[in-house]
């Protein structure tokens, strides 16, 4: 079992920690204290310092300066300062790893994972640092050179959510730091630990490398610090928000009222299709994956399971059997031999025992689980079996997103656009997956009539996304995206330029201009 004391110690953690850093330099706040709990066993992990909204203004303004300073700094130079930030995080990444799981309540494989996402982003981000680009273009003007470029934008709003709390940050830092741009970090409130260890953990190669103050800064403020006033600060260009529809809609509503740019993640109902011809075993293997795993706090877990008429009872009974071998596997999260760790708190537990009833009041069925644990291990009240239901793909309850393990089983028959209507039949529009040996409707899957969603697999899940592609939804998953690929430009100003270079000015269209 991992000795979280020594894991905090080693972090850099202590009893009470400071809320708002610079960079390097960190801030005794007068704010309200903020109490850490783990969902793993009830326990007080330790407290913060938040921001007060002085505290607040005096980071803008510290961004503002560094802004200025930092957007001068060629790219390959602060690709070498991510570079060395990824660097930093491999030599702590079991005690940030551990962490993670502890305030979060994921698996511990799953803390190391995320922080590895996090090292891979690095990596990714310095190698883009060399290959920021632009355009070159054909003027229709003699004499004339047509090109884009792209600027920094200055400030980078960044918003976290609980369930990967540190990931989705390095996903927009890395980025945003690489291409000129500074950041201001406002973490979950039920996971402000892992963001300043992850402050502490950069703050070295920030001083040692003479970093300005105010490129990366954090603040871990209530809504009444950083609330609608953050979102509305005309000061900062771009706001990422990670979170659910709800939250995501008020951001763009506020952002856009004054013009600004938002980058939003959110929510997820996400499907797994299985056909006839699919590979039943592994089909099972990795939804199940999808369905349990970080407890179904992922906005990419798998919710539906839409599955052929022809297998459908095959894949109920192997979803059932998987599930029975889960059940002895529920557990702290920091113990190995445990695969399923807590609901991040008792509203989350609430929310699942809702939808439990909710499905059954529609007319669905449940196959499996439901329920909330008591007993040796679950005093924190935050675990729950992962449950199964039979359901139909109109039930309310089916086209909300639960944030917790419950998956429906939904039946199809015919061909597989019959199961891809079903699949984009809801609000949301983030992963999707089918498994199927056959050629012809893994194509029809990733086609323009196939699945709606910005993430489409074929023979594997719908959790987790490799760094290398951009991630994110469509439609209420709001159309943001991030992490790889050519996200980068999202952080980015882009500019058209026209150079003249002969000795006359012909106008464009063949217009005629003459004094």
């Amino acid at each position: 079992m991992i000795d979280i004391k020594s894991v905090l110690k080693n972090l850099g953690l202590s009893e009470t920690n400071q809320g708002v850093s610079t960079g390097a330099e960190w801030f005794d706040t007068e704010g309200k204290i903020n109490k850490s709990s783990s969902p793993v066993d009830g326990k007080l992990i330790a407290s913060v310092k938040t921001a007060t909204l002085e505290d607040y203004e005096m980071v803008v303004k510290k961004a503002q300066e560094a802004y200025k300073e930092w957007r001068m700094v060629p790219a390959p130079q602060r690709g070498e300062i991510v570079r060395l930030i990824g660097n930093a995080l491999r030599e702590k990444k079991d005690d940030l790893g551990a962490l993670v799981s502890y305030e979060m309540g994921k698996i511990f494989q799953e803390g190391l994972g995320e922080v590895q996402e996090m090292i891979d982003i690095c990596d990714f981000a310095v190698g883009q640092s060399r290959l920021i680009n632009g355009v070159a273009l054909q003027s229709e003007r003699p004499l004339h050179r047509l090109s884009e470029q792209y600027h920094p934008l200055g400030i980078v709003g960044i918003v976290t959510s609980y369930n990967f709390p540190v990931a989705v940050w390095a996903w927009n830092s890395a980025l945003a730091a690489i291409a000129g741009d500074v950041v201001i970090w406002k973490p979950s409130s039920k996971t402000p630990l892992t963001a300043i260890a992850t402050q502490k953990i950069i703050q070295q190669v920030l001083k040692e490398n003479n970093v300005p103050e105010g490129v990366f800064n954090l603040v871990v403020g209530r809504s009444s610090v950083m609330g609608d006033n953050f979102l509305g600060d005309k000061r900062i260009p771009l706001i990422s928000v990670t979170g659910s529809t709800a939250v995501g809609r008020r951001a763009a509503r506020i952002v856009g009222e004054r013009l600004g740019k938002t980058l939003l993640e959110l929510g997820g109902n996400n499907a797994v299709i299985i056909t006839p011809e699919a590979d039943i075993p592994m089909a099972t293997m990795s939804t199940v994956f999808g369905t349990v795993g970080t407890a179904g706090q992922r906005c990419t877990s798998t919710r539906r399971v839409i599955i052929h008429e022809d297998v459908y009872e095959q894949v109920k009974d192997a979803f059932v059997g998987a599930y029975e071998k889960i059940a002895d596997k529920i557990g702290s999260p920091l113990d190995e031999k445990f695969l399923v760790g807590p609901l991040i708190d008792e509203h989350a537990v609430g929310l699942f025992e809702e939808a439990v009833a909710k499905v059954q009041e529609e007319g669905g069925k449940i196959l499996f689980g439901g329920q909330r644990l008591e007993g040796k291990g679950f005093e924190s009240g935050n675990y729950v079996m992962p449950c199964i239901a039979e359901a139909e793909n109109h039930y309310q309850i089916v086209q909300d997103e639960t944030f917790a393990p419950i998956v429906y089983l939904i039946k199809y028959s015919g061909d597989v656009q019959n199961a891809i209507d079903i699949q984009n039949d809801v609000p949301q529009g983030l992963s999707s997956a089918i498994f199927t040996l056959n050629m012809r409707d893994a194509e029809t899957f990733i086609s323009q009539t196939g699945s709606d969603c910005g993430i489409a697999n074929v023979n594997l899940g719908t959790s987790g996304a490799e760094i290398g592609g951009a991630f994110g939804g469509e439609k209420d998953t709001g159309g943001g995206r991030e992490s790889g690929s050519d996200a980068w430009k999202v952080y980015m100003r882009r500019q058209t330029n026209t150079i003249n270079y002969g000795s006359t000015l012909p106008l464009a269209q063949g217009i005629k201009f003459d004094i």
